[in-house]
């Protein structure tokens, strides 16, 4: 526990003032209570204890960066999640032999295992596919933008999960377990990498309202608060919406910066008691960086100081800004962003599969458009770029022209630094059901996004409750045939 505010502090220093008196007196905002993290930057505060992983920071700041365990193939990540399970037979893993035996029944020689249902008729995709680029991929007519960089992604066409069912699936893909106890992959990235850019948060969440689990896709858990993913809701593009500024404009910089002072001066003789508390640690973290947001933030968020070319090209609404602030968090050190295309399963199409059109038309411009922007900014080999779901969808009916939640085989795609370029790996079989060649389930991908920046996911780990506890678990291989 904290000591009792009101007691005297021991220093004449402080005029024998209670803390609490001090604060008062000080008038300074709740964004002014730590400074650690700046002394750190001067080379001012002692290094702390060595963490679990194996990482040594020589600042307080738990988002200093920190050396990955080897050389990285790239060093930031942006997860493009299409929130609810886009339908892989309808968007990049064609299947022409649903269309040769659509209306007739699963045969029997499938197995069920997790999949929620196999009694509905097999349904033809309502969408074309056609080749695109020197690799001759096929892509869906529903992504005719990023059909064009096809010659740059990676497609994977036999992932596998553990469970049909939206909160199980979001979790594992997100934490690594189907139940929200686990830190996210956010999270754990930040913990070993840090980030670049100390006035920004490490990893940030995009995402119009909230998914389904909500924050625990993007908890810390057990690791230091300050790893938790910062959820900003981008309904509203307006910087001053999206950040509050604590700053107190009663006075001037210089005054602000003798409040900071003293304020610090403070945490130093309250984090004299408590040396070994971690937690104290980060929280003084977590206040300093809502402080120092106040200056990056702002012009970070502020897409409006975007070119109308540039603003063009990325598209109009929610998704098209989020990805547009995705390039330029990148561009500033964001170790990891994350964008949900929207808050509540867009992409659930139970009903009518060709509802995939609008979801599509209003993501498939922007993520060209970020693809490109990376190339052209030389972001490239420095990111990994992720797109993909939950989970995938039957290829048999649910209703008439749905499909429902499918766990078995699904797509995914990866692309930008250490990724092989115009490559697919894995097949499902001929109706799309299962992964039947190379499977690659969801702590695959973990461990082999971890790889690409420069982690060994079975070194990374953080002792909890008795035990090694990693984002893959006890499973987990990286995938060597996607790496270029």
């Amino acid at each position: 526990m904290f000591p009792n505010p009101n007691s005297k502090i021991q220093n004449p220093e402080f005029g024998g003032l209670s803390r609490r008196e001090l604060l008062l007196r000080s008038g300074g905002t709740l964004g002014l209570v730590g400074l650690s993290s700046v002394l750190a930057d001067a080379g001012l505060l002692a290094a702390t204890p060595e963490p679990p992983n194996g990482h040594r920071t020589t600042a307080i700041n738990p988002l200093a960066p920190k050396p990955p365990h080897y050389a990285p193939r790239a060093t930031r990540l942006i997860f493009l999640f299409m929130n609810g399970g886009p339908s892989h037979v309808d968007t990049f893993d064609p299947k022409p032999e649903l269309t040769k035996h659509a209306g007739e029944t699963l045969p029997d020689s499938f197995t069920m295992k997790n999949s929620r249902r196999r009694n509905g008729k097999l349904l033809a995709s309502p969408f074309k596919f056609e080749p695109h680029g020197e690799s001759g991929i096929e892509v869906s007519e529903l992504f005719p933008n990023v059909a064009r960089h096809i010659d740059d992604l990676c497609i994977v066409r036999s992932m596998v999960t553990d469970n049909p069912n939206h909160e199980p699936g979001l979790l594992l893909m997100n934490t690594g377990n189907m139940q929200p106890i686990r830190p996210s992959m956010g999270s754990w990235l930040t913990y070993a990498l840090g980030s670049e850019n100390q006035n920004l948060p490490g990893y940030i969440v995009l995402c119009p309202g909230k998914p389904v689990v909500g924050p625990y896709l993007w908890s810390n858990s057990f690791l230091p608060g300050v790893h938790q993913g910062t959820h900003i809701n981008n309904k509203n593009t307006s910087p001053a919406e999206l950040i509050r500024d604590v700053r107190n404009r009663y006075l001037t910089a210089a005054e602000q910066r003798e409040q900071l002072d003293l304020v610090q001066a403070l945490n130093r003789v309250h984090q004299e008691t408590r040396p070994d508390d971690d937690q104290l640690e980060s929280r003084i973290a977590s206040l300093e960086m809502a402080y120092r947001m106040q200056g990056e933030a702002l012009e970070a968020f502020d897409i409006g100081r975007e070119s109308q070319l540039a603003r063009q090209a990325y598209g109009e609404g929610e998704f098209a800004n989020a990805c547009l602030m995705a390039r330029r968090l990148a561009e500033r050190g964001v170790r990891v962003v994350q964008i949900y295309y929207g808050n509540n399963q867009p992409w659930d199409d139970h009903k009518d599969i060709t509802n995939h059109r609008d979801h599509a038309q209003k993501s498939d411009q922007a993520i060209a458009a970020l693809l490109a922007d990376l190339k052209a900014r030389g972001l490239w080999d420095d990111t990994v770029v992720v797109w993909g779901g939950e989970f995938g969808r039957t290829p048999m009916s649910e209703g008439d022209k749905g499909r429902d939640h499918h766990a078995l085989g699904f797509s995914m795609w990866m692309a930008g630094g250490g990724l092989k370029r115009g490559f697919v790996h894995g097949a499902t079989d001929e109706f799309g059901f299962q992964a039947i060649d190379k499977p690659m389930h969801v702590y695959d991908l973990q461990a082999t996004i971890l790889h690409l920046l420069g982690l060994d996911h079975k070194r990374l780990t953080f002792r909890y409750s008795g035990r090694d506890i990693r984002l893959t678990d006890v499973h987990g291989e990286i995938v060597t045939d996607l790496l270029a």
